[in-house]
């Protein structure tokens, strides 16, 4: 393989400026920013400060209402994950299938990737609304009086459900362009040796899938615990307390609504070494059984 040449020794810093630039402004700097914060108790206007070192820090993790907050976090990131891809992939496997009006059906499922996490949330509310919500008075033929933004398991259900409806389109379109990949020799060869589509997808279809599904592992991880907040927000806006919420969201309420700067810092940056021991963790033991080849 021919190796790049550059005219200057410098030049392939400076074409990587501009990217180490918006990572130091965005990324790097609000981290440290977090960081300092986290070990005081600042005034939320500006006028003062009072180092207290570890003190958020422990409040947080022994407080009862944040420890039930993380299991939620962790239930709810999981139920996410799982459904988003394995409704993804199966979408993905019937319209890999389709024949005819296959360009219709991957545009309607590819669509709902356009609608942002906030207008997500105000579409699902819409749905699970107690007056008119399509899906209320549907449960309600089977005894089920969903009340959400009342009830805690409803409003987690009206949760998980809205942001598996709009994360599903990402992982659709991942999968069906893996599926694409795959070639027609190695689908005809497994056809040949096996007569059984269900054990073909998981001895030949699937382990040639694993790098797109590794990737949407970590993706959906992620989305889960942080771009659901406008979905989360929408719904819980304004509700009484009694509501489930994310680390994420508590982060924010702590911070914005709660004016506790030190505290909201500390919790971000628990929440952001979960984040890093859960990348690191997927990368050491669950890409081994990643195949690339």
């Amino acid at each position: 393989m021919k190796r790049v040449q550059f005219s200057s020794r410098y030049l392939p810093y400076l074409l990587l400026l501009p990217q180490f630039a918006i990572i130091s402004i965005f990324f790097y700097w609000p981290s440290a920013q977090a960081i300092h914060s986290s070990f005081f108790i600042e005034d939320p206007f500006g006028f003062g400060s009072a180092f207290v070192g570890l003190d958020n820090y422990t409040d947080a993790l022994t407080a009862p209402e944040y420890q039930k907050i993380a299991r939620f976090t962790v239930a709810y990131s999981l139920i996410v994950t799982f459904l988003t891809l394995s409704l993804g992939l199966l979408l993905a496997l019937k319209a890999d299938a389709v024949i005819r009006g296959q360009s219709t059906y991957k545009t309607l499922l590819i669509v709902v990737y356009a609608i942002a996490p906030p207008v997500a949330g105000l579409i699902g509310m819409m749905f699970f609304d107690q007056h008119i919500g399509p899906f209320v008075h549907f449960v309600a033929l089977f005894g089920w009086d969903m009340k959400v933004g009342i009830n805690y398991f409803d409003t987690a259900f009206a949760m998980i459900a809205v942001a598996v409806w709009n994360q599903i389109p990402y992982n659709f379109i991942f999968f069906l362009s893996g599926l694409q990949g795959i070639p027609a020799s190695i689908r005809e060869a497994a056809a040949i040796d096996c007569k059984s589509g269900t054990r073909r997808f998981w001895t030949v279809i699937l382990p040639l899938l694993t790098p797109t599904a590794f990737f949407l592992l970590v993706i959906n991880m992620t989305y889960s615990l942080f771009d659901t907040f406008g979905v989360i927000d929408v719904i819980v806006k304004d509700k009484p307390a009694n509501n489930p919420i994310t680390l994420v969201y508590k982060v924010y309420l702590d911070g914005f609504r709660g004016n506790d700067l030190g505290s909201s810092s500390a919790q971000s940056v628990i929440l952001m070494v979960i984040v890093l021991a859960l990348t690191l963790i997927q990368f050491r033991f669950i890409e081994r059984r990643v195949h690339y080849g």
